[in-house]
């Protein structure tokens, strides 16, 4: 941390300012006023009025471009994990006590390509994106799958508060560095088993793939021969990078940049794992502005504070289908 004091730190300056903003709300949350095509077309008006528009985006946009982490999805490409070890979805495999380090790795192989290296399903991010293309804009997300990278954002616009599957970090906690993943990744799916298709992407053979890496695959940093983990915050050994301290400090440049402005906080697919890191500095960004509108966009929790409940907009559903209606 000593190299990044200089710098401003957007993630820990709003989620505090959030925390201390709701504590002052007046009681209560409200699903919004007005039907939802009265809704649809206030948010319409917004993005095109709005002198600056702040994307929160959680794990629901994801879901909603198709990467789900169950189901049919998690069949086709785990259903040996499943048979085996009782693995019953890609989040909790993520957790498993595997029993050597050579099966964890191909797991972690699998689930880092398929949930980074290819493009979505469903194209809900380049329908985000049209919608922002000439807009002044910045995206603050909580998801790890780098898919705005992959429709296209400009990554100076983006910050990547949580990590990213296409990093490691290394397990001694000294290294605060992190290193990319993509060689090893394409190695390991290729040891597997996996087969290219036309479009370049792996798939599983009809003679079906392994379950292990070859041991001299396994993982290591490169500047130290350490092990390596995922670059994926889950407590206090996540590293954040000289890029994380980067975009960190370009969301608080943006934000005070705006100031005042009309601005649009836009919330798309958080849910409520982490509201302090969008949800609740939204909030109070939104309070804190006259000027400023919080539309969330949810399936199944689409609200607001009865505090903001005049300046906010909100519309439940599913994430793609009202991003289509707002285009």
């Amino acid at each position: 941390m000593d190299d990044f004091n200089d710098e401003r730190d957007g993630y820990r300056e709003t989620i505090q300012m959030g925390i201390t903003a709701i504590r002052s709300f007046r009681p209560g949350l409200t699903y919004g006023e007005g039907s939802k095509e009265e809704r649809i077309a206030q948010l319409r008006s917004e993005l095109m009025r709005a002198d600056a528009v702040v994307v929160g985006a959680g794990a629901g946009l994801s879901t909603a471009a198709g990467l789900t982490y169950s189901g049919e999805r998690f069949k086709h490409y785990f259903s040996d994990f499943e048979k085996r070890f009782g693995i019953q979805d890609m989040y909790s495999g993520g957790f498993y006590p595997f029993p050597d380090d050579e099966t964890r790795w191909a797991w972690w192989a699998r689930h880092i390509y398929y949930n980074r290296y290819i493009d979505a399903p469903k194209p809900v991010y380049h329908q985000l994106l049209s919608l922002l293309c000439d807009k002044d804009y910045f995206v603050i997300t909580t998801n790890v799958d780098h898919q705005f990278q992959r429709a296209g954002i400009d990554k100076s616009r983006l910050f990547y508060t949580q990590g990213d599957y296409g990093l490691f970090q290394s397990v001694d906690g000294r290294n605060r560095r992190t290193y990319d993943n993509e060689e090893w990744v394409m190695r390991a799916m290729e040891a597997q088993g996996f087969v290219r298709d036309s479009n370049g992407v792996f798939q599983i053979p009809q003679n079906g793939v392994g379950m292990r890496v070859p041991t001299h695959l396994l993982p290591s940093c490169p500047d130290d021969g350490s092990g390596v983990t995922m670059n994926l915050r889950a407590d206090d050994s996540f590293v954040e990078d000289e890029g994380w301290h980067r975009a960190s400090a370009a969301y608080a440049a943006f934000l005070d940049e705006h100031a005042g402005l009309h601005t649009l906080f836009l919330e798309i697919g958080v849910g409520a794992n982490t509201p302090v890191i969008i949800k609740y500095p939204f909030w109070a960004m939104a309070a804190e502005n006259p000027k400023a509108t919080y539309a969330c966009l949810n399936y199944g929790e689409a609200f607001c504070p009865k505090h903001i409940e005049a300046q906010s907009i909100c519309l439940e559903g599913d994430a793609g289908a009202l991003l289509a209606s707002i285009t």
